[in-house]
């Protein structure tokens, strides 16, 4: 049985441990955190966009740290779960690598491709695995668009628009600081950069227009070129003033022989979802039933590609530590920019 340790208990640990509580092959173990009232069990105060609330939690079946050293010494853990602020990632991973850990480790992997690149070869040498948590290719209406490329059920892929938009998260201390969580881009767009990347490939440059918020972009519209000239890639991401909106998502990718859409949005008084479709060039609309349970589920199948990957042994393709800095450099291409009101290569 693999045995996981968490560190850091807030919202991403909450969700974290609903996920493994769902899981048979790994064990969530040991918790890490400098809160006394977490260790006691009281996980109240996390606050998050998403999922249920925390409260409390049965923890006299963990070993409960306040210390790190103490996690990465625990002789039963074969994997550290990084839930800590993004700045922490860099020296909490490298330091789990040379304890001989594995590393499970939230998005962003690190707030900049130089941390990003520590981090990789920081696992190669110690022969470890380092997987991100980019858990977006989870979600089931995502799930369905890598199967259908992977498939080339309906041609080739010719390219798409990827939009994420939130309200002002008023709940995420730091979020503009680019030291601390790294702002919109990093923090927000990092998801859909890395799903460009994983289903296009690497872009060869990028220009972005948008709104810079003190060092952070706030808003931006971007477009990608690749090797091929054919696909024709966008994204839209960042924070507007929408407070009865607090979240939208979707895409809308494009086939040589259809088109697929999908857009959610969380509103003030409730959800608004239009269901993926898929409109085909013979005139058919389909309307896919997708297997896909409450909001954990995507997390609880990311844990499954974890556990999967360990147990072969080798990196994964869709979560492995190159892609998450490939899609850190992304949003620091487009970050230049906008700053620079200019096409920047990748």
């Amino acid at each position: 049985m693999i045995k996981v340790g968490i560190a850091g208990v807030g919202f991403m640990g909450w969700i974290h441990y609903l996920g493994y509580q769902q899981r048979e092959d790994i064990e969530l173990s040991s918790i890490c955190t400098r809160n006394a009232q977490k260790l006691a069990g009281d996980w109240s105060s996390i606050k998050g966009n998403f999922g249920p609330q925390a409260g409390q939690v049965d923890v006299s079946p963990l070993c409960c740290h306040n210390q790190l050293d103490d996690l990465l010494a625990d002789k039963e853990i074969d994997v550290i779960d990084i839930c800590l602020p993004p700045h922490m990632h860099t020296e909490v991973a490298i330091a789990a690598f040379e304890a001989g850990k594995h590393v499970f480790c939230e998005k962003p992997l690190a707030l900049s491709p130089e941390d990003c690149d520590r981090m990789v070869a920081a696992a190669e040498q110690a022969d470890r695995l380092l997987l991100v948590g980019h858990v977006l290719p989870f979600f089931p209406e995502y799930a369905f668009l890598r199967k259908v490329v992977a498939e080339s059920t309906y041609g080739k892929l010719l390219g798409g628009q990827f939009d994420r938009v939130i309200s002002d998260p008023e709940w995420l201390p730091d979020f503009y600081d680019p030291d601390r969580v790294g702002g919109p881009l990093v923090d927000l767009h990092v998801h859909d950069a890395h799903l460009i990347r994983f289903l296009f490939g690497m872009p060869k440059d990028v220009v972005s227009q948008g709104r810079i918020r003190g060092e952070v972009v706030e808003y931006c519209n971007s477009l990608f070129s690749f090797d091929d000239p054919s696909l024709v890639v966008g994204s839209s991401s960042g924070v507007i003033n929408q407070q009865g909106r607090g979240f939208m998502h979707g895409y809308e990718v494009h086939f040589e022989r259809a088109t697929m859409q999908f857009r959610f949005s969380a509103l003030a008084d409730e959800p608004e979802v239009s269901p993926l479709k898929i409109f085909t060039d013979d005139g058919e609309v389909v309307r896919p039933q997708l297997e896909g349970g409450d909001e954990i589920s995507a997390f609880v199948d990311e844990i499954g590609e974890v556990v999967e990957s360990i147990q072969v042994g080798q990196p994964s393709a869709l979560i492995g530590g190159q892609l998450a800095r490939d899609a850190v450099v992304l949003c620091q291409k487009q970050t230049e920019s906008v700053l620079t009101s200019s096409v920047v290569q990748v």
